[in-house]
């Protein structure tokens, strides 16, 4: 396994298991910072949007160009950006909304909610809450996994942006797990560990498209399968991400978030080239 491989490996288990850094935040805080949650999911959002459109997917019709031409390459470029989206919409499609992980949880949201009703029943409740989310951002963040190890190996510079994108947004995904387990039961430990594994799901897509893709990798391949990470990666910022900026924005918080994911973006590819 060359030293290619295994920075892609390691920036993609950085980029799951980012998700026990939430269960953190959410074990020593008894309020949330909606302004740095607004800030950090908008840049998050700002990176990824700005490296697909601008990178990846110029990267991925270059490749596809090269192997069919001009029309034909942009046609199948276009198929695989749209067929990422589709792949992420379907997966969005199964998760219930009230489970889905980017339905984002406040420590506050939590807290209200047990209040209402009989104790035990709402432990159970919220412990089942828990551990479908867990399930959930399992689900959902499987082709995240494939996506950030085929940037890091097709440009490290690109691929180590996204691993940190996909890192900040799987923060928030951590303390949607970790909140109602804890509150359910009491105890940190089980709320961080259901935290930490709902990352895996991450560095598990990254070994599939190490030991299964990358034995069938072509050109053609590659540049379909660039071009959907593309498209994933806009889709989960515009559909995700900047709802859930805009859902704890104070003061255009989140738009300055943007712009400013996308003004590092457009600085550190410059000074990378």
């Amino acid at each position: 396994m060359d030293d290619d491989v295994l920075l892609a490996l390691g920036l993609t288990l950085f980029a799951g298991l980012s998700t026990g850094i939430g269960s953190l935040i959410a074990f020593f805080t008894t309020r949330t910072n909606k302004r740095f949650l607004s800030i950090a999911l908008g840049f998050s959002a700002g990176v990824m949007i700005y490296v697909s459109l601008v990178e990846i997917f110029v990267k991925a019709k270059d490749a596809l160009v090269n192997v069919h031409g001009d029309k034909m390459g942009y046609w199948l470029t276009i198929v695989g950006f749209f067929g990422g989206m589709l792949v992420i919409a379907i997966i969005d499609r199964f998760i219930p909304k009230g489970n889905n992980p980017h339905e984002v949880k406040s420590v506050e949201d939590v807290q209200k909610a047990q209040s209402l009703g009989q104790e035990d029943i709402e432990a159970d409740r919220l412990m089942k809450m828990g551990l479908f989310t867990a399930l959930a951002i399992g689900i959902h963040n499987f082709p995240e996994g494939i996506a950030t190890f085929m940037s890091v190996l097709q440009d490290p510079s690109v691929g180590i942006a996204i691993a940190i994108a996909i890192a900040i947004h799987n923060i928030p995904e951590g303390i949607a797990v970790a909140i109602p387990i804890f509150y359910a039961t009491g105890k940190r430990m089980k709320a961080f560990k259901w935290s930490f594994a709902s990352g895996l799901s991450e560095p598990i897509g990254a070994l599939i498209a190490y030991l299964i893709l990358m034995q069938f990798m072509t050109d053609t391949m590659f540049g379909i399968i660039f071009a959907g990470v593309a498209g994933i990666m806009v889709f989960i910022s515009i559909d995700e991400l900047l709802p859930a900026a805009k859902k704890y924005d104070e003061a255009h918080s989140s738009i300055y978030g943007l712009i400013a994911g996308m003004a590092v973006m457009a600085v550190s590819l410059v000074l990378l080239a």
